[in-house]
């Protein structure tokens, strides 16, 4: 099935702040709200903004997995991964430097745009992190 347009919703989870982490994902279909896709991302020991520029890098690809033409929206709670992935605010953590390369890698000729959201508007994305962090494992449904 193709998609003109998916929804990615993506978090990150730190016990700690650094601590144990993960990041979360789940990707949308606009037009009937159905969840397509979940996934969670172990970090190991790592900060929040780590574990969100996972979630959303997971996201893209289960996207792109899906619908490779989709016009993806990546809507996060995170504003500093938002204005760092749409340009607006330089990079300065040797950490966050190569994970927003590995997401412009990722992205490649795809079409997304980065959107934040409030806290309780991103809740089944920081479900999926939290459920990774649970089970103390990766995962990817379907």
């Amino acid at each position: 099935m193709s998609f003109e347009r998916l929804i990615v919703e993506a978090d990150g989870a730190s016990r700690g702040n650094p601590g144990d982490a993960a990041g979360g994902a789940v990707v949308i279909d606009p037009e009937s709200g159905n969840v397509l896709a979940t996934a969670g991302v172990l970090c190991g020991h790592a900060s929040n903004n780590v574990a969100e520029y996972r979630g959303m890098i997971a996201g893209i690809e289960m996207a792109q997995d899906i619908s490779p033409d989709a016009v993806i929206q990546v809507k996060l709670d995170s504003k500093l991964v938002v204005e760092q992935m749409s340009g607006r605010w330089k990079i300065k953590h040797p950490d966050m430097k190569d994970l927003a390369a590995t997401a412009r890698e990722v992205i490649g000729g795809s079409r997304v745009t980065f959107e934040w959201v409030p806290r309780e508007e991103n809740a089944r994305a920081d479900a999926a992190a939290n459920a990774a962090l649970d089970r103390k494992a990766s995962y990817r449904l379907p």
